[in-house]
C-alpha cells in the first residue's frame, strides 16, 4: 500500500517557460545573390524594415526603361493636336457644306477623320495608362529584391551572408518578444478553474528578474490522457525587452487554484490509505506494507 511520509502536502508553483511570442524565418520570394546585409544577429527591428538586398541590376534597368515610357508624352501630344486639327477642318467642312462649295462626300471623310483621330487619343491614352502599369510592374520586381521583417521584434538569427545565392533556405529568424508567451502545464483537476482572461502571477528563473502578470489567452480543449495534464498560454509584457525568451519560470495560479478536495473515508480494510487529490499530486510517496 502508498502512504504519504512527511508533513502534509504543500502545493508548489508550476513549472513553466517563457517563449517568444511568434518567430519568423524571413526568406525571399526570389531567386537571388545577397548583395549586403543590413542587421545582424540582436538587432532590434520593426515590420517592413529592410534586412538585406539581393543583386537587382537587371530590374534597376527595367525600372528605368518602364519610367522613361511612362514619361513619354510625345505621342499623346501628337494625337491631341491630330484631333485638334481634325475638329478644326470637320467645322470648316459643315460651313463649305451649308453653302455647297464641296460635296457630301467631302464631307463625312471630314467627319471619319476626325472621328478616327479622336480614337487615336483615346489608344495613345490608354497606351500611356499600359506604360504606367508598366512602370509599377517594374518597381514591384525591383521591390522583391529587398528583404524585409514582417514582423517588429529581434534578430535571433542570420543563416546567410552577403554573395551567397538564396533558394528556398531562410536568411534570418525574427522573434518578437513584446510581449512573451508563457506555456503552462496543468494537472486535469485544474480544469474547471482555469479560464482565458485571468491573470498568473509569473516569476522567471532570471536574475533581477521579479514576479509579473501574465494574462492567459489560450487553453487547450484537449486532456493528455498519458499524463492527464492540459496546456495554457499565457501573454506577458516585455516593453523594454528587460526579460528574454527561453528563461524557465514558475507560475502562480493564486486564487484561480482548485481548493483540496476532502479527504475521502478509507474503504473497509484499507486503514491508513490517503486516497485524496494531494496524495495524487504529492512528489513524496513511499510504499509500506501494513503489518497484519
Amino acid at each position: 500500500m502508498l502512504v504519504q511520509a512527511g508533513s502534509a502536502f504543500a502545493a508548489q508553483p508550476l513549472g513553466c517557460l517563457v517563449e517568444p511570442f511568434r518567430i519568423s524565418d524571413v526568406g525571399s520570394p526570389v531567386i537571388g545573390v545577397i548583395e549586403t546585409t543590413l542587421v545582424e544577429r540582436g538587432d532590434r527591428v520593426t515590420a517592413g524594415q529592410p534586412l538585406a538586398i539581393l543583386r537587382a541590376d537587371v530590374e534597376r534597368q527595367s525600372v528605368a526603361v518602364a519610367a522613361s515610357k511612362a514619361q513619354a508624352v510625345g505621342e499623346l501630344r501628337a494625337a491631341e493636336a491630330a484631333v485638334e486639327l481634325a475638329r478644326q477642318k470637320l467645322a470648316r467642312a459643315r460651313d463649305l457644306a451649308d453653302q455647297q462649295f464641296i460635296s457630301g462626300q467631302a464631307l463625312e471623310q471630314a467627319r471619319a477623320d476626325a472621328l478616327v483621330a479622336e480614337q487615336r487619343l483615346v489608344q495613345a491614352r490608354e497606351q500611356r495608362g499600359i506604360f504606367a502599369r508598366e512602370h509599377e510592374l517594374a518597381q514591384s520586381q525591383l521591390g522583391l529584391r529587398t528583404i524585409r521583417s514582417p514582423i517588429s521584434g529581434v534578430v535571433a538569427e542570420r543563416f546567410l551572408s552577403a554573395g551567397e545565392r538564396v533558394e528556398e533556405k531562410a536568411i534570418f529568424r525574427v522573434a518578437v518578444i513584446n510581449p512573451l508567451r508563457v506555456e503552462i502545464v496543468l494537472p486535469s483537476s485544474y480544469y474547471s478553474a482555469v479560464r482565458t482572461g485571468m491573470t498568473v502571477t509569473v516569476t522567471p528563473e532570471f536574475a533581477g528578474a521579479p514576479a509579473q502578470l501574465a494574462r492567459v489567452t489560450v487553453v487547450d480543449r484537449l486532456i493528455d490522457g498519458a499524463s492527464n495534464t492540459f496546456r495554457i498560454r499565457a501573454e506577458l509584457p516585455n516593453a523594454v525587452f528587460a526579460l528574454p525568451a527561453g528563461v524557465r519560470c514558475k507560475a502562480d495560479l493564486g486564487d484561480s487554484n482548485p481548493q483540496p478536495q476532502k479527504k475521502a473515508a478509507p474503504p473497509r480494510g484499507a486503514k491508513g490509505v490517503d486516497t485524496s487529490l494531494r496524495l495524487q499530486l504529492s512528489p513524496i510517496l513511499v510504499s509500506a506494507t501494513r503489518k497484519p
